[in-house]
């Protein structure tokens, strides 16, 4: 069976997993009060919040992409239903995008983009074991990606950059296992692997964050802050305390080539640490440091070390509003050459009810890769702001269709405003989710 084939079949049956939970008679829309956990031992300390979290004795709620944490308050909706002690959930977001970035650098595409992701876990032993599959429709977009301003990184061709364009995520963003063991009062360890998976580094992936869901447009902070989402090999060890989390993780260094459709391997050359705390329910608070060997292919000489602090927020409104945000920092040291790049960045979304969401970003990059030529080049700190909305039509329990634009404005120093002229742009996109 060529690698081809095999990443087909496994597609087919992450979609069929989720596609599935929609049947009527098992889909049921969830919120975070009404199942029974797997892991009975521990539902008492999180019987005001229902389900507990298969990666440790605290609510599922906090649980955001790879072994990331979210604020309690956040939702954790999806579909579920109960196979033979297996709690299965999935969950689907599929957004069609016309995206238009103006000036001399810009350009217009219309494409695919989002998720699909199944879970399983179950009690095993004395733990807790879970099983999930995270795949997108990005590789249809072309190996160029879409049009993205102020944007760099990776390569669409072996052999050039990708440079005021987003590349397209890999079919598979998450193949992973992991296996937790309650210590009792509230305390636990966990052992997660994932091909493809997420070390412990950053901030939830901008895709998960609870601001940024409703937002098809990728950061251009993405390079600083959780590019490493999708890693082919990682490895990540923990513990959990309470609202306290310490984890390390081993991975592969190098960021995903331009073959969006396979399953790449390696050495699990690279490191990081993160520390996370949730002081209450409204927050999500962690500081982590990675040391990563040749992340680009086009660079193969040069490794990164990278920091990052963030907070996230979430808050309910009414019976079925939201409140969120993000800050985040996050800084790069490339070596040899010891040069040291930070990146800002700003979100947040208000939804008043079930219909409408309004969201924006405001980020800022010091950044060396936006040179014309697509060369490294003087450093340059150059700002983003994006506002848009979505207005949401439920059409039934469990399915909803999205109409939504977004647009954009820049803050590009000279000399290099003149390669960009009079930049703007924005998106229009229609979006189906499921769960």
């Amino acid at each position: 069976m060529t690698s081809n084939t095999g990443a087909r079949l496994l597609a087919s049956a992450t979609i069929t997993a989720c596609l599935s939970l929609a049947g009527p008679a098992l889909a049921q829309e969830h919120d975070h009060h009404d199942m029974t956990p797997p892991a009975e031992a521990e539902a008492e300390a999180t019987a005001d919040h229902g389900m507990t979290s298969p990666l440790g004795a605290y609510p599922m709620s906090r649980d955001a992409s790879g072994t990331g944490w979210q604020p309690e308050a956040a939702p954790h909706g999806g579909l579920h239903s109960m196979s033979d002690g297996w709690m299965i959930m999935g969950h689907a977001l599929i957004n069609g995008v016309y995206a238009s970035q103006d000036g001399p650098r810009g350009d217009d595409k219309a494409f695919l983009a989002g998720m699909i992701m199944a879970t399983a876990s179950r009690d095993l032993g004395p733990g807790t074991l879970q099983l999930r599959g995270m795949i997108s429709p990005d590789p249809l977009m072309g190996e160029d990606g879409y049009p993205l301003l102020l944007a760099a990184g990776e390569t669409a061709d072996g052999v050039d950059p990708l440079v005021d364009r987003q590349h397209p995520h890999d079919l598979f963003m998450e193949l992973a296992a992991s296996y937790s063991l309650p210590l009792g009062d509230g305390r636990s360890v966990f052992l997660y692997g994932g091909l493809p998976g997420e070390p412990a580094f950053g901030p939830p992936a901008f895709m998960h964050r609870p601001a940024a869901i409703d937002s098809p447009e990728a950061p251009i902070t993405h390079h600083w802050l959780d590019s490493t989402h999708i890693t082919f090999g990682v490895v990540t060890a923990g513990y959990v305390s309470g609202r306290w989390k310490v984890e390390a993780s081993a991975f592969r260094g190098r960021e995903p080539d331009e073959r969006r459709w396979n399953i790449e391997t390696g050495e699990l050359d690279s490191r990081s640490i993160r520390l996370s705390f949730n002081p209450t329910e409204n927050w999500a608070l962690q500081a982590s440091w990675a040391g990563i060997t040749s992340p680009e292919a086009l660079e193969p000489d040069h490794d990164e070390e990278r920091v990052s602090l963030s907070a996230l927020y979430a808050r309910k409104v009414g019976s079925s509003g939201l409140a969120s945000a993000t800050f985040a920092w996050a800084r790069k040291e490339k070596k040899p050459d010891n040069l040291e790049l930070d990146a800002w960045l700003l979100e947040a979304a208000w939804q008043p009810d079930d219909r409408w969401t309004v969201f924006t970003r405001a980020e800022q990059i010091d950044t060396d890769e936006l040179n014309p030529g697509h060369g490294h080049g003087p450093v340059y700190a150059v700002r983003k702001l994006s506002v848009g909305a979505i207005h949401d039509w439920r059409l039934s329990e469990t399915l909803k269709l999205g109409v939504g634009m977004l647009v954009n404005g820049f803050d590009i120093p000279a000399p290099l405003s003149a390669s960009y002229g009079d930049a703007g742009g924005g998106m229009a996109f229609v979006r189906l989710k499921i769960g």
